[in-house]
């Protein structure tokens, strides 16, 4: 049996990483600044996350969600804490996408419609509800294609309220910074108007922080930058640094009902013992902070050139916009200064780290990039 060949690969195989750091087979060393799409958080191999998995999996690994598991509890007052969200509760999933249809079925059930407004060059996922509220028709099905979704405009407050007026909407979903779409950053004013109009109309406003959340963007989440706080937030990718975990924030005003969402996999002990960890080393090491710090130098840093349009973002999700396609740039960048980076469309480079990169090693980036584009 072969594998089925959806992706395009580079010709690299990780087998070790550390920090920010990661070795290939033949102990090639690569500065990460893609961190596993965003994924890597509190860096490689940490050595109190390695401790807490093996630990955990010295005494039990895995038992349904028909049993109190106690790391689920501990979790959620660590998650409350560390964003400010003490009065919501948390649902425990296994991604993004999963995080998103749960939100979106939540949002559904609790105001008893059936279309969500989501805004072009979006990205949710890959499942049937999140890649239906995912402005990319090339990776929506026909059978995705049915749900009720219309695309508004970001930071146009009156094509959304256009969309509400019929009091029909069951949620607006919204990146905290959309990722895939080329790092567009919803402006404060647009995010207090958008809460503004979904209370006026009875919506559900679903902030994705899959990719911008936990610590991303200098804050814990990316909406905090506006100041408003959303019903639902859906987080994934750094909550336990590559061991799949998901989860949602749910308001108080959300009633829960015996059945209405599940999971079996969900807040299994060996992603608690990951996610708790994880949550434990942003606290001791101040890894908000340092994303904050450290992603203005490199904002700041990264070199003007004729061939760069523009260069945006919050904290460590950066996106470097080219005059031109950048496979060659991204292809030098990897295969001779050993720099691995992430990509949204054709033109951009996006640099997605773990939180705990230093000042070092964006001096490092940025020698490099400065002669990849001589």
């Amino acid at each position: 049996m072969e594998l089925f060949d959806v992706y395009s690969l580079f010709e690299v195989t990780p087998v070790c990483g550390k920090g920010c750091r990661v070795w290939d087979e033949n102990d090639t060393e690569y500065l990460d600044l893609y961190g596993g799409h965003a994924v890597i958080s509190i860096g490689h191999s940490h050595p109190k996350y390695i401790k807490s998995i093996t630990d955990q999996l010295n005494k039990i690994g895995f038992y349904s969600n028909s049993v109190i598991n106690p790391l689920q509890t501990t979790l959620a007052h660590k998650i409350g804490k560390l964003s400010g969200y003490n009065d919501y509760s948390l649902f425990l999933i296994n991604s993004g996408a999963e995080a998103n249809e749960n939100a979106l079925k939540l949002a559904s059930f609790h105001t008893k419609r059936d279309k969500v407004v989501a805004f072009k060059r979006s990205f949710h996922g890959r499942t049937s509800g999140a890649v239906a509220v995912t402005d990319n028709p090339k990776i929506v099905s026909p059978f995705n294609a049915v749900h009720k979704v219309q695309f508004a405009e970001l930071n146009n407050i009156a094509s959304v309220e256009a969309l509400l007026k019929a009091g029909d909407v069951a949620a607006v979903i919204i990146e905290g910074i959309q990722g895939c779409g080329g790092i567009h950053i919803p402006t404060p004013q647009f995010m207090q108007d958008l809460r503004a109009v979904c209370d006026k109309y009875g919506t559900v406003l679903i902030l994705d922080e899959i990719q911008s959340g936990y610590g991303r963007s200098g804050k814990f989440f990316a909406h905090q930058y506006s100041g408003i706080k959303p019903d639902i937030i859906t987080m994934a990718k750094g909550i336990a640094n590559g061991f799949p975990v998901g989860g949602i924030l749910i308001a108080p005003k959300f009633e829960a009902v015996k059945g209405m969402l599940g999971t079996t996999f969900g807040g299994n002990y060996l992603g608690m013992a990951a996610a708790i960890a994880v949550a434990d080393i942003f606290e001791e090491e101040h890894l908000v902070e340092n994303a904050a710090k450290v992603g203005k130098y490199l904002l700041e840093n990264i070199p003007s050139s004729p061939r760069i349009k523009e260069v945006r973002g919050e904290g460590l999700m950066i996106g470097i916009e080219f005059n031109e396609p950048m496979t060659e740039i991204r292809k030098k960048l990897l295969y001779e200064k050993h720099i691995f980076t992430g990509v949204a469309g054709q033109n951009m480079i996006r640099l997605l780290p773990p939180l705990c990169l230093t000042i070092e090693e964006c001096d490092e980036f940025i020698a490099a990039f400065k002669e990849v584009l001589k």
